[in-house]
């Protein structure tokens, strides 16, 4: 699959995404557009159990807009909506998703971050929302994801100053899960989608789902969507295996029926 913006490649049983608009990676509408599309060729392909979403070269994940080109030429509220949409692509997405940070995210950088279910970022990177340095806000999701993530007390405080974090401070934080060194943050992320993939399918999506589903309801509302989602996987002949593997004292081996 040949995109303009992309490099898109599939790797044992995970697809690596990677923009590749050198040199900060902006994000214009093609790339958008491109984005959606490499995720909707995995979606439904049984045998890609997690995606890696990276940015070539090894300064800048991704800057955020391009401001020469993103807000101009065409519908401004067409652009941030179905960039949203593609934001929440990732975040609900059935399969993992992990953000190999390989260089700075700001902006909405920051937000394709932010949207992915896992984080590893190098150790020299550093990450915020900057758009208020520019006298707007962010619009892919920033001012929701970051309180949910870190707190209102720090978020508003990186939002108003539009302040960046260090990869340690993130880590502190909660905003990222694991820090990499120079070099490895690509093949980190690779270590962790193969793990990824040694997992049950129909529960990861389910644990997906249930999470963010819970985060949006009521406690009670929320803890009737667990029970739901157990009682599908209980369903599931990935159950029947892993009960099976743990009295055998042997690996499970999940195929995701």
């Amino acid at each position: 699959m040949a995109f303009e913006t992309l490099l898109f490649a599939r790797e044992e049983n995970f697809a690596v995404i990677t923009l590749n608009r050198p040199p900060a990676n902006a994000i214009n509408e093609k790339l958008v557009h491109e984005l959606n599309d490499a995720l909707a060729a995995v979606e439904h392909d049984d045998a890609v159990r997690s995606v890696i979403i990276t940015g070539s070269g090894d300064r800048i994940f991704c800057g955020g807009a391009d401001l020469g080109s993103a807000f101009s030429g065409g519908s401004v509220d067409v652009f941030i909506r179905f960039g949203n949409s593609v934001m929440r692509k990732i975040e609900r997405f059935p399969k993992p998703v992990v953000a190999a940070l390989n260089g700075h995210a700001t902006g909405g950088g920051c937000e394709i971050a932010m949207a992915c279910h896992f984080r590893l970022m190098k150790e020299s990177a550093r990450i915020g929302q900057t758009e208020s340095n520019l006298g707007i806000i962010p619009g892919y999701g920033g001012t929701q994801r970051l309180p949910r993530l870190i707190g209102r007390t720090k978020a508003l405080e990186m939002l108003i100053l539009g302040s960046m974090l260090t990869a340690p401070e993130a880590l502190a934080l909660g905003l990222v899960n694991r820090l990499s060194k120079e070099g490895e943050t690509l093949g980190d992320a690779k270590a962790l989608a193969r793990q990824l993939g040694t997992r049950p399918p129909i529960a990861t999506r389910l644990l997906i789902e249930a999470v963010d589903d819970g985060l949006e309801a009521p406690i009670a509302k929320a803890i009737e969507v667990e029970v739901r989602a157990f009682l599908e996987t209980l369903r599931t002949e990935d159950a029947a295996e892993g009960i099976q593997a743990f009295f055998a004292k042997r690996p499970a081996d999940f195929k995701g029926r």
